[in-house]
This record gives structure tokens, sequence and C-alpha cells, in this order.
């Protein structure tokens, strides 16, 4: 292996590590001794890759937002029409909730612990919250307005982040059937609308 593939290869693993342990036990709860420890690495190795916790979080959290994306892309790639596309979005958050791994959103997380709008962190809470909120109303755009689209798509990714939040506390299942009967009904009101 290259040296150049090794250090990508140990960049990326502690972006992993650092995103396994941010989402169990928190941003601030969780020291840089931890990760580097977890990820069995030398301190020089961690900050060659990431002068500094923040861009270490950053970088986690723009990982897990391509992550993300492409699970999206994959999902929704044989989906056809748009209707179908934003019931297949439910059904991902739907799995996720149910995962044994679920601790929440780490994005949520992140702006609970770095909300200063600004920060870099905040700002990539913002990219991926945004990123979603853009995919909904794309999809809508295919049936509806662009303005009617935008609100629906706001609507849509107020539910789904409600949702997320309402699983962490346990209401998973409750959370899901209001999120599909609201959408569901504002889908219907939309059909109605045109």
């Amino acid at each position: 292996m290259s040296l150049r593939a090794d250090a990508a290869e140990k960049r990326q693993h502690i972006i992993e590590t650092a995103y396994r342990l941010f989402k169990r036990d928190g941003l601030h709860a969780t020291g840089i001794d931890k990760i580097i420890a977890e990820a069995g690495v030398a301190k020089m190795t961690m900050y060659r890759h990431f002068p500094s916790k923040e861009v270490l979080i950053v970088n986690v959290l723009d990982w897990r937002a391509e992550h993300f994306r492409r699970q999206l892309d994959m999902l929704l790639e044989p989906v056809a029409t748009p209707d179908e596309q934003i019931v297949a979005i439910f059904d991902w958050h739907e799995r996720w909730f149910e995962s044994p791994g679920f601790h929440g959103c780490l994005f949520q997380h992140s702006l609970a612990e770095y909300g200063t709008p600004g920060h870099a962190v905040f700002e990539a809470v913002s990219r991926q919250k945004h990123a979603l909120k853009q995919r909904l109303q794309d999809i809508l755009e295919q049936t509806l307005p662009e303005e009617r689209a935008a609100v629906f798509a706001n609507t849509l990714f107020m539910l789904i982040e409600g949702a997320t939040m309402l699983a962490h506390l346990g209401q998973g299942k409750m959370a899901v059937a209001s999120m599909r009967k609201t959408a569901s009904a504002l889908l219907f009101s939309a059909d109605r609308l045109q």
C-alpha cells in the first residue's frame, strides 16, 4: 500500500471511529484522547489529519452527510413516482429508528452542542439539513410548482426532524405513524390543488 493510500485509510478510520463515539457519547463528552485510543493511532497522526477537534467534527459530519446522500441516491434510483420516493425516504427513517445503533440524529445533537450561527459545526449541520430539504423539494417539483413544492418540502422536512426527535425519546413507532399520516394528507391535498 502506498503512503498516500495508507494515510487516507488512517484518516477514514479516525473519522469512522469518531463518528461512532460522537453518536454514542456526544461531541463535548468525547475527548480527542479517547478517539486516539479507540482508533489506535498516534497523537501526531491525529493532529496531522485533524488539527483541532472542531475540524474533526466537521469532517465527521460531512462524511456522514455524504454517506446519507449516497444511501438515498441508491434507495430512490429505482423508485418511479414522487409519492413513492417520499415514502421510500420515510421507510429509510423508520428502519433507522428501529435499528440497534440508533442514538438519535448526530446533526441534531451537534446543533445542540454547537448552536452558534457561523461556527463551522453549525455550518456543517446546516449544509446537511438544507440538502435533505432540497432533495424533498426537488422530488415534489416533479409534480408541483416551485413555490408550493418549497412549502410542502419544508413541512415534510419538519415532520422528519420531529419524528427523529420523538424516536430518540423512545416514541419511534408513534412518530412514524404520525409522520406518514400527516404526509399522506398533505400530499393528497397537494394533488387536489393542482
